[in-house]
């Protein structure tokens, strides 16, 4: 499957909706920068974006999306993706509701509609968490919003989700922390058994591993088979292509945008896939997957 792959390739969501394989994602893109680099993004080939209601930056980013198609009048809005997602502080189904209000009012004069929505995270309690999705299911009911899914849950939040009573649609995407010394297999098996695809977010392990020995090895014998520099930075996405993710990596500088899309046309070899397929839990951001509701 991999092989095939290219920058323009689609995944299939439980949905029917086709999604990109690789995206851009904003976290921590300052608005001020968010429609230059975002439009920067489009242009190098991504068609992907996602931002998010804690990020700051949804209009902005929207505006970069609309910047980039009206400079290119070939590419139509349907053949870019825009996500958001539900902070945990708007759960619950009024709450939510207003919040998917906001995000939406923030991009409709730009791009039209949200692709998807996700719950940011499981942090706060079952009645909220449902009560969220049930105002989530609504909007996709009324069209506004075309597909919804959830970030940062674990198993057991899943398994609360699938086993709802209200449940019409189900979630169509996982977002969560993932690279080789995060390989999360409980969340992704599960999610592969219930037709749930998997974002991976910090794909790039926000810089903290790019020189580790093992993988500036691994990315010196791929440039080799590959007969070109292949880098720490793109095996690390090449390597979430690889297990099926669909990774979102994210970078401040414009000259770096291209180099990370150019993971296609080469693959791993059999002692790659073997050196980085650990079996460690080593969160480098946060982790509300293991969130327990209060008592």
């Amino acid at each position: 499957m991999t092989s095939k792959l290219t920058a323009q390739s689609l995944r299939k969501l439980s949905n029917g909706v086709s999604i990109p394989a690789i995206g851009f994602g904003v976290y921590q893109t300052p608005a001020g920068e968010a429609l230059s680099i975002v439009s920067e993004a489009l242009k190098a080939g991504y068609r992907l974006i996602d931002s998010a209601a804690i990020y700051g930056n949804e209009e902005e980013a929207g505006e970069g999306i609309a910047k980039f198609l009206k400079a290119n009048p070939s590419v139509h809005r349907s053949e870019v993706y825009y996500t958001t997602k539900i902070w945990n502080d708007d759960h619950g189904y009024e709450a939510t509701k207003a919040a998917i209000q906001k995000s939406l009012q923030k991009v409709e004069k730009s791009i039209g509609y949200i692709d998807l929505i996700l719950v940011h995270s499981p942090i706060s309690d079952k009645e909220k968490r449902l009560g969220t999705w049930k105002a989530l299911q609504e909007a996709v009911a009324l069209g506004s919003v075309k597909s919804i899914g959830v970030s940062n849950y674990g198993v057991k939040h899943l398994e609360e989700l699938l086993a709802w009573d209200g449940l019409v649609n189900k979630p169509v995407i996982n977002q969560i922390e993932l690279h080789p010394w995060l390989p999360r297999k409980d969340i992704t098996s599960f999610a592969a058994k219930h037709d749930i695809l998997i974002e991976a977010y910090s794909p790039l392990t926000q810089g903290k591993k790019i020189n580790d020995p093992e993988l500036v090895q691994v990315s010196a014998e791929l440039s080799k088979n590959a007969g070109k520099t292949i880098s720490p930075a793109q095996t690390l996405i090449r390597w979430s292509l690889e297990q099926g993710f669909i990774p979102l990596p994210k970078t401040a500088t414009v000259s770096r945008i291209p180099e990370n899309l150019d993971v296609f046309g080469w693959e791993f070899t059999d002692e790659a896939r073997k050196t980085l397929d650990k079996d460690s839990y080593e969160v480098l951001t946060w982790d509300p997957t293991v969130y327990e509701d209060p008592k």
